[in-house]
């Protein structure tokens, strides 16, 4: 959870809202087929949830930094480190953007590739 504390009160931003800004960028990026659950555990959970944005997604925040892990599968004839870079790029901007806080690292994880 982030906080930045302001004259008025305080704002909060909870890293569920930052799974869901990561999960909406990836799933625009060209050659992303989705999210890949990142355990079993994960997989058997997401059979019961209705809101499964967050799937594969994991954010950790300390200090005011943000730390991402990523899950994706991708299509097929796509080039990998072309596509992970092109991710990095586009999250890291996003979410400093949106919510006004660096991102310490980010680490994507490719887990399938899907034939179309």
């Amino acid at each position: 959870m982030l906080r930045y504390d302001t004259d008025l009160g305080s704002v909060i931003i909870t890293d569920s809202v930052i799974c869901s800004i990561i999960a909406n960028i990836a799933n625009h990026c060209f050659g992303v087929a989705g999210m890949a659950a990142r355990t079993v555990t994960e997989e058997l959970w997401d059979l019961f949830r209705k809101d499964k944005l967050d799937k594969g997604i994991h954010v950790k925040t300390e200090n005011n930094l943000i730390y991402i892990d990523m899950h994706i599968m991708v299509v097929y004839g796509i080039n990998i480190p072309a596509i992970t870079e092109s991710i990095i790029h586009k999250v890291v901007y996003t979410v400093e953007q949106a919510t006004g806080f660096t991102v310490g690292d980010i680490n994507v994880y490719v887990d399938g590739i899907i034939t179309k």
